[in-house]
């Protein structure tokens, strides 16, 4: 009941076309957790340098809006950060960018760096 997507070798940020150095993944390694007790409204990816955040909508301007909400969501719930302070370190310290326009969604993530917290609070701010 998982789907990786189509895999690209290479592709920029933004996926424009539907041409990438495409690839057949011989050997994937994913790791897939449920979290039964943490109410994430969107999917949230986390790699050991950030937490990715989704923003997806037929209107890029929307996706946008949303990624940048559902990142200070995020913030705000795990990291105990009003709303605005959320809004103002989303604005000097996370950097959003466009996760695709090929298909009709729009896709916008938010990558959180996990430098930008250290100790229990980063711990306390993880997904996994």
């Amino acid at each position: 009941m998982i789907f990786t997507g189509d895999s690209h070798a290479v592709q920029g940020d933004g996926e424009i076309s539907l041409t990438a150095l495409e690839t057949r993944m011989q050997e994937l390694r994913i790791r897939v957790t449920l979290h039964k007790q943490k109410k994430f409204a969107w999917p949230i990816a986390e790699t050991t340098t950030h937490w990715i955040i989704l923003g997806l909508d037929k209107d890029l301007n929307t996706a946008m809006a949303l990624a940048a909400r559902n990142a200070i969501a995020f913030l705000a719930s795990r990291a105990k950060m009003t709303p605005l302070d959320a809004y103002a370190l989303c604005s000097i310290a996370v950097s959003f960018r466009v996760t695709q326009v090929v298909d009709i969604v729009r896709g916008v993530h938010a990558l959180i760096p996990k430098s930008l917290f250290t100790g229990d609070l980063r711990r306390q701010i993880a997904v996994v």
